[in-house]
């Protein structure tokens, strides 16, 4: 299979426009120690010829023209067949609303997404007058076909936390708000996992990343209490659903055990200094064979 890394910052991309903290100001200066980022998206593909994204973010009009393999091949066309969502947060859905142009796509997501943006974020009903969005319950353990059966996709819970304009929604302990998707090539072999928002460190995770061959993962934070830490907010990383990557516990130390081929972190919030191309972080996570995503990656698997 073929990817295509869209996008590899958190909400709000890199550097966020309202943001002043170190990593900011070192991308604005545009002198290559922290380089830009869009909002975080893959794309993938059984042969280079047909394609879907995971999420749809702000920026997916951006990301579509930044990748030749994207673009329409008629008047009136787009080599892109839908669209795999890992929740209902506005950073990966708002995009839906720029992919309305007629064309038809079939976009999965769980079921409390699905209700989300049927209800308190009206999506479907809003584009339905504009385009034939298919719209597809992508349930955890359910695996699915795309290109015919090319490739292979297996949904799994990650996390319960709605998006803030959800949490009136539904609740129940079990109802996977946020999931991550193994796709797996029925030809090759080949197993790719997508993970970008991680609650915590599951039973579940160890079963679908053990053998994949790459592992994208969540790399919002660098500690726990980063945001405190900057006077910029006094929600911690536990509380806005994602699993920190240094500390007991981390992210890190389990990323690091796996025997994946390519352990990439993405998702990446603008204030984790991993986006300092020389920061001591960023070196830490190098020694240990893991990458730092970069908008504009091509990988085959």
């Amino acid at each position: 299979m073929r990817i295509l890394v869209l996008g590899t910052a958190a909400g709000g991309g890199f550097p966020q426009w309202n943001c002043g903290c170190p990593t900011c100001l070192l991308a604005r200066k545009g002198e290559g120690a922290a380089r830009a980022r869009t909002n975080d998206s893959l794309a993938v593909s059984d042969d280079g010829e047909a394609w879907y994204l995971i999420n749809a973010t702000p920026d997916v009009c951006a990301q579509i023209e930044s990748a030749p393999q994207l673009h329409p091949r008629s008047v009136r066309g787009t080599p892109i067949a839908g669209v795999l969502l890992t929740d209902a947060e506005l950073d990966h859905t708002v995009g839906l609303l720029s992919l309305r142009q007629g064309t038809q796509l079939d976009v999965y997501a769980s079921l409390p997404v699905l209700e989300a943006l049927a209800g308190a974020f009206p999506v479907r009903r809003i584009v339905e007058p504009y385009a034939d969005f298919r719209w597809r319950a992508a349930m955890p353990r359910e695996s699915f076909p795309l290109f015919g059966g090319n490739l292979i996709v297996v949904p799994f819970s990650l996390g319960r936390k709605p998006p803030r304009y959800a949490s009136g929604g539904r609740e129940e302990e079990e109802a996977p708000w946020v999931i991550g998707y193994r796709i797996e090539d029925a030809r090759t072999g080949g197993a790719v996992v997508y993970a970008s928002g991680i609650e915590e460190w599951t039973e579940e995770l160890d079963r679908q990343t053990a053998n994949a061959d790459c592992v994208f993962a969540d790399g919002t934070f660098w500690r726990g209490d980063e945001l405190r830490g900057l006077g910029v907010s006094e929600r911690t990383a536990a509380e806005m659903g994602h699993l920190p990557i240094a500390g007991p516990g981390g992210s890190l130390e389990r990323l690091a055990r796996l025997p994946a081929k390519r352990k990439i972190y993405i998702h990446v919030n603008n204030t984790n200094p991993i986006l300092h191309e020389s920061s001591a972080e960023r070196r830490r996570l190098e020694e240990k064979g893991i990458e730092i995503g970069f908008d504009g990656m091509e990988l085959e698997v």
